[in-house]
């Protein structure tokens, strides 16, 4: 009962009774019938909310939201339909996927009701029967997809759902928004699995660079040996910024053998005044 319809009431049989002290009888029999017609009559509906309405068994309109009358015994209230979004849950436990692999599933489904007719008079439950069809709809999906793609492409299996519902649904009224898969559980055995594919695939992954790094490594120093056996004083060079290379840390000790300080000593003015000289020899 609406506070409307009860303050209505009530002022009109206070009505009534302040008339019968009067001792004006009609005009308070009057209040008094108006009184109780109010309150079996007069019903208000929120904003949300639709009420079919059947007058001696057939539909006789869709009333709300707001104050609208009813006629009392010819008319009632088949079903107060809520228009708001709605959320259910469902799930399918150890369903088989395409590839056999048995998966647990939750989801949630969003809908609304956008045709109160249809949900009052063309489905006895329309909110236990859309579970049942998630949960069926849930399963058969399930069962058409591999586990790699259940897994990988969540967002495409959401949509696949989300269509499936509203198709079997439509002639109820409902209208899915969307539905979201929360969780695919599989066997702990199977993560396992998996854990040891995924992590041999990165080892096998990452020998590959390594030996593509590797095979770059080498051919960087082919190039600097061809570099070096055409160039002594590019060797020397070298030669010098390793010793000076691994000298910079304190206190360590580095024992050199006498002949390659005397070869370089010997070796490397001899380079630099073979370069003058080509340098300096007339072009013929």
């Amino acid at each position: 009962m609406n506070p409307i319809t009860v303050l209505v009431t009530v002022v009109l049989g206070a009505i009534a009774a302040g008339l019968y002290v009067l001792k004006y009888f009609e005009a308070a029999g009057v209040a008094a019938v108006l009184a109780v017609f109010i309150y079996f009559a007069l019903k208000m509906a929120n904003n949300w909310e639709r009420f079919v309405i059947l007058r001696a068994g057939r539909l006789s309109s869709v009333k709300g939201p707001g104050l609208f009358l009813m006629i009392p015994i010819i008319d009632s209230v088949a079903a107060v339909i809520d228009e708001r979004i709605q959320t259910t849950g469902f799930n399918a436990e150890q369903a088989l996927t395409r590839d056999t692999v048995p998966v647990n599933v939750d989801a949630i489904v969003f809908w609304h009701v956008h045709d109160a007719q249809s949900a009052a008079l063309n489905i006895t439950n329309y909110r236990e029967a859309i579970e049942r069809v998630a949960q069926t709809s849930l399963r058969e999906m399930i069962g058409s997809s591999m586990l790699s793609a259940l897994l990988a492409e969540r967002k495409q299996a959401d949509e696949v759902l989300r269509t499936e519902i509203a198709r079997k649904t439509a002639d109820w009224g409902i209208s899915v928004n969307s539905v979201e898969i929360r969780d695919v559980a599989i066997p702990v055995a199977l993560q396992d699995a998996m854990s040891r594919q995924a992590q041999a695939e990165r080892e096998k992954e990452a020998r590959v660079i390594l030996g593509s790094a590797e095979a770059e490594i080498a051919a960087k120093f082919v190039e600097a040996a061809r570099t070096y056996g055409s160039d002594p004083a590019a060797l020397h060079l070298r030669a010098m910024n390793i010793i000076y290379e691994t000298t910079k840390e304190r206190g360590a000790t580095i024992l050199m053998p006498t002949s390659m300080v005397d070869s370089m000593s010997l070796a490397l003015p001899a380079a630099f005044t073979g370069q003058a000289a080509l340098q300096a020899k007339p072009k013929g």
